[in-house]
């Protein structure tokens, strides 16, 4: 399926699901209700209660991804699908599909590549504390390091244009896919919005599939990682500093005893104070030529994210040819 050039865009739904047998069906007809036009995409990761026929039953196109995780998931369905604008959304009936057809008029008429749909009173009612408190430390964090273009960065239901989507390099395997995409925006300077919409809860018999200490630490080795990427500069620097503490820390009693004695009696820890020492002036130099790879790196990414069809181009007119010129006025022109 090419993407449309003209006349309506073409929408993609994206479902990614593991075992979400009692909620897919009434997920798929929900979305069909709202956006009728909708090519509806269910991927199954692996499930074994009968996720797939449920979708299938329900009108979705059902693909199976067999490598486990979301992350795995997503890339899959950036790559195979072709649309002018995408949904997603997860699959165990959280996230009102009556709110699709309102995130995709603000990706259009905000001109956007990336609606966030917010999740109201998620800090209040995330299922179990732990994740409440991950929710808030988390976006804090992002904030701090990314800067504050997200307010909810785990919310599962977003709307792309096919420039975000075809410019995403989806490297996550689990569900900090959600982290690396709000951090592709941050680095590119994307337009995004965000639109606050209702969280509801699973219904009996739906399990959620998060771990809160687990998924925590993956999310917070994906924090390290990305800004290992995309800020290298302030990420070494960190590093750097903490050497150049401990070497301080080292090195101030065996200066204070020379300057007082003129002797050094404790020689290896002098020479470890040193080797920490050099190690810090080595992780600076290695942020600093980083953070030009980095930045052409990014320079590369925003020219091809430029190169790609947005879904604005679907709203133009058609082109009407140019009239043919009248018989005989050639002579006259040319005369």
């Amino acid at each position: 399926m090419a993407p449309s050039c003209r006349g309506n865009p073409e929408i993609a739904v994206l479902l990614p699901c593991y075992n979400e047998a009692a909620t897919i069906g009434s997920v798929v007809r929900g979305f069909r209700a709202t956006l009728p036009e909708a090519a509806i995409h269910v991927y199954d990761n692996n499930s074994t209660d009968g996720t797939a026929l449920q979708a299938m039953l329900a009108g979705a196109h059902v693909v199976r991804e067999r490598r486990q995780g979301k992350g795995h998931v997503v890339r899959r369905m950036f790559a195979d699908i072709e649309a002018d604008i995408y949904i997603i959304a997860d699959g165990d009936g959280t996230y009102a599909p009556s709110d699709a057809e309102e995130l995709v008029r603000t990706l259009l008429t905000e001109r956007a590549d990336m609606v966030v749909g917010t999740r109201r009173g998620v800090h209040a009612d995330a299922g179990r504390q732990g994740h409440a408190l991950g929710n808030r430390l988390f976006n804090l964090l992002y904030r701090t390091i990314f800067g504050p273009d997200f307010t909810d960065i785990f919310s599962g239901y977003r709307a792309f244009s096919r420039r975000f989507v075809k410019s995403f390099p989806a490297v996550s395997g689990g569900f900090e896919i959600e982290t690396e995409m709000s951090v592709h925006a941050s680095r590119l300077k994307l337009p995004v919005s965000e639109l606050e919409l209702d969280y509801g809860r699973r219904p009996e018999g739906s399990h959620s599939k998060l771990s809160t200490f687990r998924d925590g630490g993956k999310i917070l080795w994906m924090f390290a990682m990305l800004m290992k990427e995309t800020r290298p500069f302030a990420f070494f620097s960190a590093i750097s500093a903490a050497f150049m503490l401990a070497s301080l820390g080292f090195m101030t009693p065996v200066l204070a005893e020379y300057f007082e004695t003129g002797l050094v009696s404790r020689m290896p820890t002098w020479v470890l104070s040193m080797a920490l020492m050099m190690i810090s002036f080595m992780l600076f130099t290695a942020g600093v030529i980083l953070d030009s790879v980095a930045r052409a790196r990014a320079e590369q990414l925003r020219i091809h994210y430029m190169s790609l069809v947005t879904a604005s181009a679907a709203k133009l007119p058609d082109r009407q040819p140019a009239p043919a010129p009248r018989a005989g006025r050639g002579k006259a022109d040319a005369a």
